[in-house]
């Protein structure tokens, strides 16, 4: 039995903003329990106003949403924005940016010299969306028409291969770096961490096919998982391997958990780990991030490895140098 008459009803808040637009995007493609959807935008250059001194003052993320589906992933906020605040909306609604190569035209006026920018800061620029709507290959396009730009691409997808030609063009006129994430060569439990995401060992050549096309090229091992990717043996593996590959550099800090993403890190981490979610939970408990007792042995381990294998960092990376910590000890959180 309806009752309208007798009861009011109660209206849901208009949406205002990018909530409101993302609302009004325009379906454009559906798979895979993926959906993708325009999105207008207003500007595609975003100033960083991070007060935990990250090493870039502006951003560039040609899509909203990631499809490669990492279980850590910090990003999982910015849908939030949007009023999509059940985690998993991140990974299975993409939004592909409108107009990006004519606002990132106007918008570049902006960029102080000496500033860096850096393409994927919150989604891989390189997911799967963009072999079909190549909007990180026009913003690159956009690129090679300027020089004097301090750039920097993240991304964990071999498909930054298909642009070779023209990060090579970008490069002769700006200083470009290619930063390719690898949180783990053991290819089953990188299925597990990052399901969607191409495999370690394709991310490794990846590397190597970057460093011989002649471009600055590192390796991201960023974010160690504690308990599941922090033992030294492990990293070192990684290291050698960045090395073996040919990266210049190196960089690689500990997980950190927002509410949003610890909302589906943790029923994971009790599907896969159980026997990490209570020191999980107890670690993070009122914190999104670890304390110095376990990022500065790992940053220190990190460096030593680096010394080790005569691979650099970034210093526009890399974490800062503490006391030292011998290879045979375990980090301290587990």
């Amino acid at each position: 039995m309806q009752l309208p008459s007798l009861f009011p009803l109660f209206k849901k808040p208009a949406l205002v903003g990018i909530a409101r637009l993302a609302a009004e995007g325009e379906s454009i493609r559906e798979g895979h329990d993926v959906e993708y959807f325009t999105l207008p935008a207003k500007s595609i250059l975003n100033r960083c106003n991070s007060h935990r001194g990250v090493p870039f003052e502006w951003t560039i993320n040609p899509y909203r949403g990631c499809e490669f589906a990492c279980k850590y992933c910090y990003a999982r906020y910015t849908h939030e924005f949007m009023e999509m605040r059940g985690g998993v909306d991140f990974e299975r609604k993409i939004y592909v940016k409108q107009h990006t190569t004519e606002l990132l035209r106007q918008e570049l006026r902006r960029v102080k010299p000496g500033e860096r920018i850096v393409i994927g800061a919150a989604t891989d620029p390189y997911q799967p969306a963009e072999r079909r709507y190549e909007m990180t290959r026009g913003i690159l396009e956009e690129f090679a028409r300027h020089d004097g730009f301090h750039l920097s691409i993240i991304t964990k997808s071999n498909l930054v291969l298909r642009d070779i030609d023209l990060l090579q063009a970008v490069a002769r006129q700006n200083r470009l770096s290619v930063n390719v994430t690898i949180t783990t060569l053991n290819v089953e439990l990188a299925r597990i961490l990052e399901p969607r995401a191409p495999r370690p060992d394709l991310r490794l050549e990846t590397v190597r096919k970057l460093s011989v096309a002649g471009l600055r090229v590192g390796v991201s091992g960023s974010p160690v998982l504690p308990g599941i990717t922090d033992s030294p043996k492990d990293i070192e593996a990684l290291i050698r391997a960045a090395a073996d590959a040919g990266a210049h550099h190196l960089f690689a800090g500990p997980l950190f958990l927002k509410p949003c993403s610890a909302a589906v890190f943790l029923p994971f981490l009790e599907e896969r780990f159980p026997h990490l979610v209570d020191n999980y939970k107890r670690r993070f408990r009122g914190r999104a991030f670890l304390p110095a007792a376990y990022a500065k042995p790992l940053s220190q381990l990190v460096e030593r490895l680096r010394q080790k294998y005569r691979i650099g960092h970034d210093p526009r990376h890399s974490p800062t140098i503490v006391p030292r910590v011998s290879m045979g000890e375990q980090l301290s959180l587990f």
